[in-house]
């Protein structure tokens, strides 16, 4: 009987491997028991007529993941959110206190304001963005985070670059609380809802198919034939059944990419035997390693898979700013040595032998028009970059739907930012930029006036530190809006600290390209231009934190583009941006 998706179960009572005779065919759920958090109807009114006089939460995406995997089993033997005690002992020893082995914190995150109005014994209200209640922590404890050990515990490192680090620090609460679960309901979710199977709706599917070998396979990227060969070519050396499960915890619902990163998903199903399911794992990513390696084996075992088919690619991180390298590369090693702990197999898709079809990244060279032999994983990430996929790459399906939300970079939204000190001629060079694109490119281009947004979006606003980044984030995201729908965005801030550029730069970078362009005249020659007045009035003290006088500019550290406007005229400085554009692919 074909497992039926779209109606998500709510079952009663805890489903342990004695339950039922045929359970043992299946691998037991971690613990032995695959817990449920979710009451009764009877309880569940009584808990919403409670909630009245309640303090209440509203959980981020995150969070929201983390609630539905320990309501419905994923993270049992879990029955809440861990306390100091047992949060202390996995990271120092990847183990509750009880001694059962668990390698990542599972903790809810709040602020110093909601903390400060907790205490043991008292109940929190957790809901999601709508208000819709979801379920009713009891509070046990409250304490403040030492978040930089926790980063260095997680991720061995406390790099703000590593983006485990990144978000303890910038993100998350300053404290944790922690208590037992009483959940009401799963989370809502408006799309793919045949695609999110509890733990115990998959089980039951796996045992009315008869499949007593389960295999997952986690999903990162847009599959390639090289991984759809590996997981196959596994999965039949150990007779297993095969589990596609993609994680999708922060699911950006505004992006085309997440939707075409489950179509793609569908895509190349039909390409895997017939029995093949695929759910998708409502998680979000730690970036922690081996750790976080571990921990997904254990989530995948309580959706009754006995084996794991990883590949290493999709838990390394990035080198960090500093140019320390946070990869691990002896995964599969590592990774075997905890197999008789948590009684899962790991398959590392590394060891099988198949045809090599390679793709280059971004910095490789071309060869007779031929791809150097440097492949990379994401077939999503290649495409942006413009780098023609081989044929041979991936199924006609799947680089259809790829094609449909990458076309070629000619065609491709963009964003040009230029940066500079007050004077330097960035706006001059923006509308210049603007008139030679609008002349030669059928896109929309539109010119990001910093005097005309400050008026209409940023108006409230003063020259703080803190406000000038409001204004440029804001910046930022009216510019990636208009890349995501492929429009040329060009815009003039001072942008004066790096951090602010490159989170610009983030938000931009996933929907098409983005140049940073530094207008790097001397503060010299800014001065002598001052037709506001403007260094004249901070010399004299009466501007607070101008830039290049009171305030500093960080300049930055990789721009697409240099031009010195005392050196160059303005035609001759837009000459060389457009050369740019040219060069890769934009124009």
């Amino acid at each position: 009987m074909p497992l039926q998706h779209g109606m998500l179960l709510q079952p009663k009572t805890a489903f342990t491997a004695k339950s039922a005779h045929v359970e043992s065919r299946l691998i037991p759920p971690y613990g032995g028991e695959l817990v449920n958090l979710l009451v009764d109807e009877q309880r569940a009114r009584y808990l919403k007529r409670a909630s009245v006089d309640l303090p209440s939460l509203e959980l981020s995406q995150r969070q929201l993941g983390d609630l539905e995997l320990l309501a419905n089993g994923a993270y049992s033997p879990l029955r809440g959110f861990m306390g100091r005690s047992d949060y202390t002992s996995v990271l120092n020893q990847m183990s509750m206190t009880d001694g059962t082995f668990w390698p990542m914190p599972v903790t809810l995150d709040v602020g110093e304001t909601l903390a400060t109005q907790l205490e043991p014994g008292c109940q929190l209200v957790l809901r999601d963005a709508e208000g819709a209640m979801l379920a009713v922590l009891r509070v046990s404890e409250i304490w403040q985070v030492d978040k930089p050990s926790e980063a260095k515990a997680l991720y061995g490192t406390s790099h703000p670059d590593h983006p485990g680090v990144a978000y303890l620090l910038h993100q998350a609460g300053t404290h944790y609380v922690a208590g037992e679960l009483e959940a009401i309901c799963l989370p809502e979710h408006y799309d793919h809802r045949e695609l999110r199977t509890t733990p115990l709706q998959l089980r039951r599917h796996f045992l009315s198919a008869g499949h007593a070998r389960c295999a997952a396979f986690q999903a990162s990227n847009p599959l390639s034939r090289r991984e759809h060969e590996w997981a196959l070519s596994l999965a039949a050396e150990y007779d297993a059944q095969l589990l596609i499960q993609p994680l999708v915890g922060v699911a950006n619902l505004d992006s085309p990419h997440y939707f075409t990163r489950v179509r793609s998903y569908r895509a190349i199903l039909p390409h895997f035997p017939r029995e093949t399911n695929l759910v998708l794992l409502p998680l979000d990513k730690r970036m922690a390693g081996m750790r976080e390696l571990l921990w997904h084996a254990i989530i995948h075992r309580n959706y009754g898979c006995a084996y794991f088919v990883i590949d290493k690619g999709c838990y390394n991180v990035p080198a960090g700013q500093d140019g320390a390298s946070f990869a691990m590369e002896e995964f599969p090693v590592l990774a075997a040595s905890y197999e008789d702990t948590i009684d899962v197999k790991f398959l590392p898709i590394s060891h099988i032998r198949t045809h090599d079809t390679s793709v280059p990244s971004s910095n490789s060279e071309m060869a007779d028009g031929q791809p150097c032999d440097n492949s990379i994983h994401s077939i999503s990430h290649t495409l942006l970059k413009g780098i023609p996929m081989p044929e041979d790459y991936t199924y006609p399906q799947v680089a259809d739907q790829l094609r449909r939300l990458y076309p070629a970079r000619s065609k491709q939204g963009l964003t040009v930012l230029f940066t500079g000190l007050s004077g330097a001629g960035k706006s001059t060079l923006a509308k210049l930029l603007a008139i030679k694109l609008m002349e030669n490119s059928e896109r929309q281009v539109s010119l990001l006036d910093g005097d005309l947004l400050r008026k209409h979006l940023s108006s409230e606003l003063g020259f703080s530190r803190e406000h000038r980044d409001i204004n440029v984030r804001r910046i930022g995201y009216v510019s990636s809006e208009i890349t995501k729908h492929r429009g040329i965005a060009i815009c003039a801030p001072i942008a004066p600290y790096r951090e602010t550029r490159r989170m610009v730069r983030k938000m931009i970078e996933p929907f098409g390209g983005f140049f940073e362009i530094y207008v790097a005249t001397p503060l010299e020659t800014c001065e002598q231009r001052d037709c506001k007045g403007l260094y004249a009035k901070a010399r004299a003290g009466l501007i607070k934190e101008f830039t290049g006088i009171s305030d500093p500019y960080e300049i930055p550290e990789a721009p697409e583009v240099v031009v010195d406007t005392a050196q160059l005229s303005a035609e001759e400085a837009v000459q060389r941006i457009l050369h740019k554009l040219r060069d890769e692919g934009f124009i």
